[in-house]
C-alpha cells in the first residue's frame, strides 16, 4: 500500500456564487488564498516529499502556496483536471436546473447514467484520474504524495479506491481545502470501476 493526501482547492468566487467551473479557470479569492495558506501550515509536518496538481488555476494556486510552505517540487498533470461539464460551464446552478431539468435532476440522483451535454462522463474522469494516479506512483516509489484536485476527481478516488457506493459521488462532503490521507495499492492492472 502508498499513501496519497488528497487535496481540494482553495475557494473560488464561483464556489459562493454556485457557477459551475468545470474546466472553466477562475482564480482563487483571497478567502481560497488564505484557506491555502492555513492548510499549507497544518500540513507543514505531514512528510509530504512532492506535489502533483490539475492545472487549472485554482487549484495550481493552491498547490503554489503549499509548495512555498513546504519546500517541496509542484508538477503539473492534466488528468486531474476536474471533469469537463460541457454547456454547463460558467452558468449558475439555476440556470442549468432551468434549461436542463431532466438532465440536471439525473445527474443529481443517478449521475452514472448522464452526461453533462457536451461535456465528460464520469467513467471517463476516473480512467483518466486513475491512470494519472499509477503513473505518479510508478515514477515516485517510496514517496508521499500530494495531489491538488478538485470536488469530482476526489470523489471519485474515494470511489474508487476506498470501496465505496458509486452512487455517493455527487454527495460526498469535500469542502474547499479538503484534505485526507488513503492508503491505495501500488499500481498493477486495476481497471476503474464503472456501471
Amino acid at each position: 500500500m502508498t499513501t496519497i493526501v488528497l487535496i481540494r482547492h482553495g475557494e473560488t468566487d464561483w464556489n459562493i456564487q454556485g457557477r459551475y467551473q468545470g474546466q472553466a479557470d477562475p482564480p482563487l479569492n483571497s478567502l481560497g488564498v488564505l484557506q491555502a495558506q492555513q492548510l499549507a501550515v497544518v500540513l507543514r509536518n505531514s512528510d509530504i516529499q512532492i506535489l502533483y496538481t490539475s492545472p487549472l488555476l485554482r487549484a495550481k494556486q493552491t498547490a503554489q502556496i503549499l509548495s512555498d510552505e513546504l519546500g517541496i517540487p509542484e508538477i503539473d498533470e492534466p488528468r486531474l483536471m476536474e471533469i469537463h461539464q460541457g454547456d454547463w460551464q460558467t452558468r449558475l446552478r439555476s440556470e442549468i436546473e432551468a434549461q436542463y431539468p431532466e438532465v440536471f435532476k439525473k445527474w443529481e440522483t443517478n449521475p452514472w447514467q448522464i452526461t453533462p451535454p457536451g461535456g465528460e462522463h464520469l467513467s471517463e474522469v476516473q480512467t483518466r484520474v486513475t491512470a494519472a494516479i499509477n503513473d505518479i506512483l510508478l515514477r515516485n516509489t517510496h514517496q508521499k504524495i500530494g495531489l491538488v484536485t478538485h470536488r469530482i476527481p476526489i470523489a471519485l478516488i474515494k470511489v474508487h479506491y476506498q470501496d465505496m457506493d458509486q452512487d455517493i459521488v455527487r454527495s460526498i462532503d469535500l469542502p474547499n481545502t479538503y484534505w485526507e490521507e488513503i492508503s491505495i495499492p501500488f499500481p498493477k492492472d486495476n481497471p476503474s470501476k464503472t456501471k
